[in-house]
C-alpha cells in the first residue's frame, strides 16, 4: 500500500497536529500533503520527512486570509500515485481528489465551523474590518456549497467523537465511525498526596469557551479557583476575576502538570468537539466537571470521573460543585480510565481501521 497523509495547513499546533504526528508515527514513509507549512511553529511535530504544500504556501499571508483559495489549492493536489489517502481535516483537505482506485479515508475533528455554525462564523467576522463582511458572508456560502460537495468524495469517516459524527451526519449526510484522538497520558501523573486547594481550568481565553461563566461562579462562591491560557478575553477575565480568582496567563508543559496534579477538579464548561484537556485532567488523577454536552459525554464516566452539569449558568454550575464537594472520587481509577485513549492505543486503533478498510476496499 502507497499511502500519502493530507491535512488542512500546518501553521500553528493543536489537537489536528498531533493526529498528524500519530499518523506519521504510523506510516512514517508516507508523504504529508498541506496547503501551508510553518514549521517554526509546529516544532511538537519533530523533523518530517517529506512535506508537499500548495502554491499558498508562498504567499506572506496567514492561512485564515486564503480560506477562499484553499478549496482550489487542495483540488490541485495531484495523488495519483497512492492506494490510500488519509486525510485529518476540520476544514478542507477532505476535498482533495482521487482516482477511484484509491481509498480515502478522512479522521473529520469537525464539519468545516465557521460554514456550517453560526455563533463560529459571527465570532471570526468580528476580527475582520466591517467594510469586508459583506464579501466573506457571500464567500462563506460559497465555500458551504463546496464543502457539501467535497464531504461526498471521501470514501470513508472517522469521527474523534460521537458528537463529531453527528455533525457528520447533520451537514453531510454521512455516516461515521468514532476514534477518540491521541492523549498522550504518559506526561501526567496523579500525586500521592495532591493539595486540592483549588479548582483549575484551562484554554484559550475566547467567549465559547465560557471562561467568563467560570469566574462569574466562583466570584460568587468564593472558592480558589487558577485559570490558565491567554486569548483575546485576557483582560475582560482578568478584570472580571475577584481575589479568589487568579488569571494565570500563558503556562509552560512543566508548570501545567503541576496545576493539573494539585487541582480539586478541572471545569470545563464549553460544548467541544472531542476535548483533550479533560482527558489530561483525569490522566492527572483529577475528576472533571463538565456540561453534558459534546467529546465530554464520550470520555467521563458520571460520578466516577466526575460530574456533569445541565445549563451553562451560574446557577447550573454552582449546583454541580455543590455536589462535587460532597463525594469522594479515586485517583487511581480516574487515572486508569484515562489510559484508555492514550496515543499508542489511537495507533492501533488506527492502523487495525485502515488494514480492515483496504481489505474491503480493494477485493
Amino acid at each position: 500500500m502507497k499511502i500519502a497523509i493530507v491535512t488542512d495547513w500546518l501553521t500553528n499546533y493543536g489537537g489536528a497536529e498531533s493526529v498528524i504526528s500519530a499518523f506519521h508515527d504510523l506510516f512514517p514513509d508516507a508523504p504529508v500533503y498541506t496547503t501551508m507549512y510553518r514549521p517554526k511553529n509546529v516544532r511538537e511535530l519533530g523533523k518530517l520527512k517529506d512535506v508537499r504544500t500548495t502554491w499558498l504556501n508562498k504567499l506572506p499571508i496567514k492561512h485564515q486570509w486564503l480560506l477562499g483559495q484553499m478549496p482550489t489549492a487542495i483540488e490541485m493536489m495531484d495523488l495519483d500515485e497512492f492506494d490510500i489517502v488519509l486525510s485529518s481535516c476540520h476544514s478542507v483537505s477532505k476535498g482533495v481528489i482521487t482516482k477511484p482506485s484509491t481509498l480515502h479515508v478522512c479522521y473529520c475533528h469537525t464539519p468545516m465551523r465557521y460554514a456550517w455554525e453560526s455563533w463560529d462564523f459571527e465570532t471570526r467576522l468580528k476580527k475582520f474590518p466591517s467594510i469586508l463582511h459583506p464579501l466573506i458572508r457571500k464567500q462563506i456560502a460559497k465555500i458551504r456549497e463546496w464543502d457539501y460537495c467535497a464531504a461526498q468524495r471521501v470514501d470513508k469517516y472517522i469521527a474523534n467523537s460521537t458528537y463529531t459524527g453527528n455533525q457528520i451526519q447533520k451537514y453531510y449526510k454521512r455516516d461515521s465511525d468514532v476514534i477518540y484522538p491521541p492523549v498522550h497520558t504518559e506526561k501526567f501523573k496523579p500525586l500521592k498526596n495532591p493539595s486540592e486547594k483549588y479548582y483549575f481550568s484551562i484554554g484559550r481565553l475566547i467567549p465559547y469557551k465560557k471562561f467568563d461563566l467560570i469566574v462569574e461562579t466562583f466570584n460568587q462562591l468564593g472558592l480558589p479557583l487558577k485559570i490558565a491560557g491567554t486569548g483575546p478575553d485576557f483582560n475582560k477575565i482578568r478584570k472580571m476575576a475577584k481575589k479568589n480568582v487568579e488569571i494565570l496567563g500563558h503556562v509552560d508543559d512543566k508548570i501545567l502538570v503541576e496545576l493539573y496534579a494539585n487541582s480539586k477538579a478541572l471545569l470545563f464548561p464549553q460544548i467541544e468537539d472531542a476535548g483533550i484537556v479533560p482527558l489530561e485532567a483525569m490522566a492527572s488523577g483529577r475528576p472533571v466537571i463538565a456540561l453534558n454536552r459534546g467529546g465530554s459525554l464520550d470520555t467521563m464516566i458520571e460520578n466516577k470521573t466526575g460530574v456533569f452539569f445541565n445549563e451553562q449558568t451560574v446557577e447550573s454550575l454552582s449546583d454541580a460543585i455543590y455536589k462535587f464537594e460532597k463525594m469522594d472520587f479515586d485517583p487511581k481509577f480516574i487515572r486508569k480510565h484515562a489510559e484508555s485513549f492514550d496515543v499508542e492505543i489511537f495507533k492501533q486503533k488506527i492502523s487495525d481501521y485502515i488494514g480492515r478498510e483496504w481489505n474491503m476496499f480493494s477485493k
